[in-house]
C-alpha cells in the first residue's frame, strides 16, 4: 500500500517544515511505504524554500510543486492529487489542525470497502475540538453548510465538507480532480457533487481538531470569494 499525503501551501514559512517532519514521522512509524507532496500555491514568503530544505531531515519521499502565481485552494490540492502516485491519496492543511494519526480511521474506511472517499468531519459526536473556531467563523461555516444543502443539494448527512482532512481511493481522486474546476475554497462541494453523480461513495469519520487562528482565511475577503464560488457551482454542468 502507498500512501501519498498532499499538502497545499500558502504563505506557510512558519508551519511547513513541521508538517513535513509530521507526515514523514507518521508514515514511518506506521510502516508505510507513502510520498508527501507540497503545492506552493504562489507563496510570497519562504514556503517553497523551507520545504525544500526539510527534504534533507525525512525518509519519506518528497516533491514540492510550486504555482508561479496564487491560484487557490482548490488548484493547489489538484495540483497535488494529480501528481500523486498512491493507492490512497490524503490532503491536510497545513498548521497541524488534524493530527495524522487521525488518517488510520478513514484509511481503514477505504480499505475495507465502505466507501471510495473518507471525509474528516468536525461536527460528528466523536469528534473532538481541542481549540474551536472563533465565532465569526463558527457563523460563517454555519451560513456555508445553509447554503451548500439548501442551494446545492449537497447531502444532508455530510456534516463538514470544509474541513481540510480528506481520503481518497486514487481512481476516484484522479477521476474528480482531473474534471475539477472550481480553484478557490469551496472546491471540495464540486467534488461532492461530481461523486454523487459518478456513483461514489462518501463516508464521514470524526477527527480530533484545532483551529488554527493564523489562518489566510479573512473576514473581510473570505466570504466574497466563497459566494463566487458557490455561484458558479450552482451554474456548472457536472456530469
Amino acid at each position: 500500500m502507498k500512501l501519498s499525503i498532499i499538502i497545499p501551501a500558502y504563505n506557510e514559512e512558519k508551519k511547513i517544515e513541521k508538517d513535513i517532519l509530521l507526515a514523514d514521522k507518521f508514515i514511518t512509524e506506521q510502516n508505510l511505504s507513502g510520498e508527501i507532496i507540497v503545492v506552493d500555491d504562489g507563496s510570497t514568503d519562504l514556503t517553497f524554500q523551507k520545504a525544500n530544505g526539510a527534504r534533507e531531515r525525512i525518509s519519506t519521499s518528497l516533491s514540492v510543486i510550486k504555482n508561479q502565481k496564487n491560484l487557490g485552494k482548490g488548484y493547489a490540492v489538484k495540483m497535488g492529487m494529480l501528481e500523486a502516485k498512491g493507492e490512497y491519496l490524503a490532503y491536510c492543511d497545513a498548521g497541524a489542525t488534524v493530527p495524522l494519526n487521525n488518517i488510520l480511521v478513514g484509511l481503514n474506511l477505504l480499505i475495507n470497502n465502505e466507501c471510495d472517499i473518507a471525509h474528516g468531519s468536525r461536527m460528528l459526536a466523536a469528534s473532538f475540538i481541542r481549540i474551536s473556531q472563533a465565532k465569526d467563523r463558527k457563523f460563517s461555516s454555519g451560513v456555508i453548510r445553509f447554503l451548500v444543502t439548501k442551494l446545492l443539494d449537497v447531502p444532508k448527512h455530510l456534516t463538514d465538507t470544509q474541513c481540510g482532512f480528506k481520503i481518497y481511493k486514487s481512481e476516484a481522486a484522479k477521476k474528480l480532480f482531473s474534471e475539477l474546476r472550481t480553484n478557490g475554497f469551496m472546491f471540495e462541494v464540486e467534488n461532492i457533487l461530481r461523486a454523487e453523480k459518478n456513483k461514489y461513495q462518501i463516508k464521514e469519520f470524526p477527527v480530533e481538531w484545532i483551529c488554527d487562528r493564523d489562518s489566510r482565511i479573512t473576514l473581510l475577503k473570505t466570504p466574497w470569494k466563497v459566494l463566487l464560488d458557490l455561484a458558479q457551482i450552482k451554474l456548472m454542468r457536472i456530469d
